[in-house]
């Protein structure tokens, strides 16, 4: 388990310590889709949901999960976020809304697990805020999309 940065000699879970890593400008971009009917779709898009303005509540909501991301992932480190941005793509033809959250900082560690989090925390928000309407709707494709900064490099998977 030496070879495993996440456990400590004894091979108990522990928090790597990143003191020692350069500090450079990070971003990580992450996606998911979710699908909807063809009914609570146009309820989205036409801002018929009872609760609201769906996407805008869970713009919103995306922002503050990538802010609150070690306070729910045990072992991520608290990061000072220096940006976060979610978007929407509305595709009528598969009733699906397209997430995307882009997180940036300037550390010693990755803002991976904060846009994942960002758009799976807007993803949920969407259900919440629709489950009124629809209670099978599916969260699906939660992915890491683009890394760029630290040791690691660069990252694209489109």
């Amino acid at each position: 388990m030496s070879d495993l940065t996440h456990f400590n000699k004894e091979g108990r879970s522990r928090m790597v310590d990143v003191s020692d890593k350069a500090q450079t400008l990070r971003s990580a971009t992450a996606a998911c889709t979710v699908f909807v009917t063809p009914a609570t779709f146009r309820l989205i898009a036409d801002g018929g949901i009872a609760k609201g303005d769906v996407l805008g509540v869970a713009q919103v909501a995306g922002i503050m999960g990538a802010k609150r991301t070690p306070d729910i992932i045990p072992m991520c480190h608290p990061i000072a976020i220096t940006g976060a941005d979610i978007g929407f793509s509305l595709d009528p033809a598969a009733s699906s809304i397209g997430i995307k959250a882009t997180v940036r900082c300037t550390g010693e560690t990755g803002v991976e697990m904060e846009a994942m989090t960002a758009v799976s925390v807007a993803a949920l928000t969407i259900y919440d805020m629709c489950k009124a309407v629809q209670r099978d709707i599916t969260i699906g494709d939660v992915r890491l999309v683009r890394k760029s900064g630290g040791k690691s490099g660069d990252f694209c998977s489109e």
